[in-house]
Formats: structure tokens, C-alpha cells, sequence
């Protein structure tokens, strides 16, 4: 490099310095994160929900039990008759005597309500293995008749029954019942029909006795435990949630706690109505959060540059 150019060559200039008045000072802005603890109103619907399943459970503690419970299962399946197809339902069975054997020949007459105050019948025999059969009645609620020769004596047993509707998807509702017919001994033990004091036509008539439980599928009854067990397995589900809920203080978990109460449906759809309540109020707990920072702070920062 000559000298000439070493002459005009100044070099590079430095950063100019920082005034004194350059200062770095934090705002009034914090930080927040959601606050898990839990607000009183979140408490006062646990303590709800654990309510309403309760409700559920004891719903279903009363399907199960169909003996003891408030609402039996002939019950359950006569509301869901009301609201079956027409001739929808179909029955066959098996009569026997007093000593196991099939009978033969017997007659069956079976009858049932076709409408409100309007009735129809139909008569059928036994075949030789004891076996009858009807399709496409009404179900619901009917009386079969069976009449059989027994001796010198016509004898008849009259029953009360309650004729399956279609469960779920199912076009047809299936009842098959087996019949014992009395020994002619205890037909001799019966009364006359119209105070006679003899008769060659007797009748054991149990459609009075049977009248607040009639005569149902067995496989019906079943099917009304297995939904017992099922209300009981959504309840203890719902309080699961609920025990989560109160542990991590997530209102989500709270809702959906409500949300399987619900389905406990409880007697009367208490639990139902009870549920649909819980799960509305979890809209009004407020949203809390936690401030990080609660003073500001305040740096002075020179550049050494």
C-alpha cells in the first residue's frame, strides 16, 4: 500500500456510544397460566353429580333385582309392548301333564287385545310332541286356554300371559312358556263353574292370581337385568370421573361426569333430569388463572459497546 493511500485511508469508525438515557424497564404485563385449584361452585357440582349417580345405581340395583325392585320386569316389557308393531309378536310352547309326559290333541285357545276394547282369538291343538305355535299376534297382554281330556272329564287351565314385543332391532319379539296341566285330582278339588254340584267340565282359572305378574319369556327377564347392570356400570363410571375431576381440578372431566349421569336415568328419570341440570350449571363456573409475576421490575441496562 503507498504511502499516498495510507494517507487517505481513515479506517472504520467505532459504535457510536450509548446515550445514559437508554434504559430497559419491564411493563406492566404478567404472565398467566389456568389455576387448577378447585372454585366452590366446581365442589357443589361434584357433590351433585355424586348425587345423581348415586340415583342411577339404585335405578339399576332395582332392575336387577326383579323380585324386590319398584318396577318389575312384566312392567318394563308391557310399556315397551304398548309401542310395538302390530303383529309383531310370536309364541310357541310345550303342554305336559302333571307327570312331565307331552300331551297330545290338547286344545289351545289363545286370546288377546287387538285394540283398545277390541279382542281377538285364535284356536290351535297340540301335536305330538305336546308343541303348539302362533305368529304375527299383537303383543302385549293375553289369556291362552288349555283344554285337555282327562277321563270322563273335560278339564281346562286358564293363564295369563304377557306376549314379548321386538327388542331393538329385531322385527319379531320371540315368547316360548311351557304349561303343566294339573292332575285330574286337583281339578276334582275345584269348585263347579256356576255353583253346580257336579260337572263333567272343570276349570283351574289363575288369570286373577296372575294378573299383577303374568306369565313372561324368561329370556325377558334377563334382557331387563342385563339393562339393571348396565345403569349400574354407567353410575360407578360417573363417579369415577367425578373422583378425577376433584383430583385435577379439570372442569371438562366435571362435564363429562354429568354426562354419564345422565344415562343412570334413576327412577322416574330423576337422574336424567338431575343430570341435564349438572351438566348445564358446569357452563357457569368462571375460568381461573395464576399470575406468574405480581411486581414489575425495573432494569437499567448501558451498552459497553
Amino acid at each position: 500500500m503507498s504511502e499516498e493511500e495510507g494517507d487517505e485511508w481513515v479506517g472504520i469508525e467505532g459504535l457510536p456510544e450509548s446515550e445514559p438515557s437508554t434504559m430497559f424497564a419491564s411493563s406492566d404485563a404478567s404472565f398467566t397460566i389456568p389455576d387448577t385449584t378447585l372454585h366452590p361452585i366446581t365442589k357443589s357440582i361434584a357433590i351433585f353429580v355424586l348425587f345423581i349417580a348415586a340415583s342411577g345405581f339404585l335405578n339399576g340395583l332395582d332392575y336387577a333385582s326383579p323380585e324386590s325392585g319398584l318396577v318389575q320386569p312384566d312392567e318394563f316389557v308391557y310399556q315397551l309392548s304398548q309401542t310395538a308393531p302390530p303383529n309383531s309378536a310370536m309364541l310357541d310352547g310345550i303342554v305336559f301333564d302333571h307327570r312331565g309326559e307331552p300331551i297330545e290333541g290338547a286344545e289351545i285357545k289363545l286370546e288377546w287385545e287387538e285394540r283398545k276394547g277390541w279382542f281377538n282369538s285364535s284356536i290351535t291343538v297340540t301335536d305330538a310332541n305336546g308343541s303348539f305355535s302362533y305368529e304375527y299376534i299383537k303383543p302385549g297382554l293375553a289369556r291362552i286356554d288349555i283344554t285337555v281330556e282327562q277321563g270322563n272329564y273335560t278339564d281346562t287351565l286358564v293363564e295369563r300371559l304377557l306376549l314379548s314385543p321386538p327388542a331393538l332391532i329385531e322385527p319379531y319379539g320371540f315368547t316360548r312358556l311351557d304349561f303343566e296341566v294339573p292332575s285330574p285330582d286337583t281339578f276334582a278339588d275345584e269348585p263347579c263353574p256356576f255353583e253346580q254340584e257336579t260337572c263333567t267340565k272343570r276349570l283351574i282359572d289363575r288369570n286373577e292370581e296372575q294378573r299383577e305378574n303374568p306369565r313372561m319369556d324368561p329370556s325377558a327377564a334377563g334382557i331387563y337385568i342385563m339393562i339393571g347392570y348396565g345403569f349400574m356400570g354407567v353410575s360407578v363410571i360417573a363417579i369415577g370421573f367425578v373422583v378425577w375431576a376433584l383430583r385435577s381440578g379439570s372442569v371438562a372431566v366435571l362435564r363429562m361426569s354429568t354426562m354419564f349421569a345422565f344415562f343412570g336415568m334413576g327412577h322416574y328419570y330423576a337422574a336424567c333430569i338431575l343430570g341435564l341440570t349438572a351438566f348445564l350449571l358446569t357452563f357457569a363456573i368462571p375460568k381461573r388463572s395464576k399470575i406468574l409475576n405480581t411486581n414489575s421490575i425495573d432494569a437499567t441496562m448501558r451498552s459497553s459497546l
